[in-house]
């Protein structure tokens, strides 16, 4: 069942409110690093227009022969795939814990009052916020049952992108030293970018700190944080990133970032059913339904460094997905 009551040791009084465990959300829609394109059904395309160098010598009759430059069209294709979540409970379940929450109704028709269902609900949203986090991030989309292959997530998707910069960190031990790699590979033009971030996880941030921390007086003490800024570049960390791999890119809820979420409602992730199992059941069910997929627009704005012990952002892996798609 749902409801799992372990180790309890009511004596009468309990807590004026359920307590539940603090996940971190999805930090990506949070943080504003990621645009998210509401109401996509099958799919969407972003498109991506790039322009050649035009300029040339003035010429008296220039023909079509003197033609410099072109236009560039295509497109990267977000297209959500379905998945849920669903839950079930028996309201009865609480009647021995605390009489604040025992179900109400006569025998045939218990139910859980509704301070105790938004108490469920809440913990519900929260998980599958958390879990979303992650998918978001490292998800991988595979037809089947298994319930861990539900959507792409960004760095799966930027994986396959033949264009992304990757930059080797092989000999570099320190994070300074590989963010002085990552800074000294993004295009000169996105540099002075507003939207310009670097994204890592929460452990390679406490390395960095502790680097800093390490190195002078005029830096953070002991008690302090140091600011999460490289050369002026904002840093962003992500819980649901993985450690080794660090990321400089452009990050926005707007059009101008390079990540971008397709989801069919902006808020199905807290839009749940509540009714019964059946007409003579007494359980009940939660149900929510989505759909979504990430993608990244630019490669070559997608600047990436993946230390880890098998890397998935090799030189390899870009060649072998030049002729794949990325939806």
């Amino acid at each position: 069942m749902a409801i799992q009551v372990d180790n309890t040791n009511y004596n009468g009084e309990v807590l004026e409110r359920i307590l539940t465990v603090a996940a971190t959300s999805n930090e990506l829609v949070e943080k504003g690093l990621i645009m998210v394109i509401p109401g996509v059904n099958k799919k969407i395309s972003i498109p991506r227009l790039k322009v050649g160098k035009m300029l040339q010598k003035r010429k008296e009759n220039p023909t079509v022969e003197d033609s410099k430059g072109d236009f560039n069209w295509s497109e990267q294709v977000l297209e959500p795939h379905d998945f849920m979540a669903f839950t079930v409970f028996n309201p009865r379940s609480f009647e021995h814990i605390w009489r604040k929450w025992q179900s109400t109704g006569n025998l045939v028709f218990r139910n859980l009052p509704p301070e105790g269902q938004n108490a469920l609900l809440d913990a519900l949203s929260k998980q599958v916020q958390f879990e979303l986090g992650d998918h978001y991030v490292n998800g991988e989309y595979a037809d089947g049952t298994d319930d861990t292959k539900l959507m792409n997530g960004i760095l799966t998707q930027a994986a396959k992108d033949k264009d992304c910069v990757i930059v080797d960190g092989a000999g570099e031990t320190t994070m300074l030293g590989k963010l002085k790699k990552i800074r000294r590979a993004i295009p000169k033009a996105m540099r002075q970018n507003p939207n310009l971030r670097i994204i890592m996880g929460v452990d390679d941030f406490d390395t960095y700190d502790d680097e800093l921390t390490a190195r002078e007086a005029k830096n953070a003490s002991e008690t302090e944080v140091n600011r999460k800024r490289y050369k002026g570049i904002t840093i962003e960390t992500v819980a649901a990133w993985p450690d080794g791999v660090i990321v400089a890119t452009l990050c926005s809820p707007d059009a101008d970032g390079n990540f971008f979420a397709a989801v069919n409602l902006q808020n199905d992730e807290s839009v749940i059913q509540i009714d019964k199992v059946g007409n003579a059941s007494e359980l009940y069910f939660f149900k929510l339904l989505m759909m979504a997929d990430t993608n990244i627009a630019f490669g070559e704005e997608f600047i990436v460094m993946d230390t880890r012990a098998t890397p998935k952002f090799t030189k390899k892996a870009a060649e072998a997905g030049k002729g794949e798609g990325n939806g």
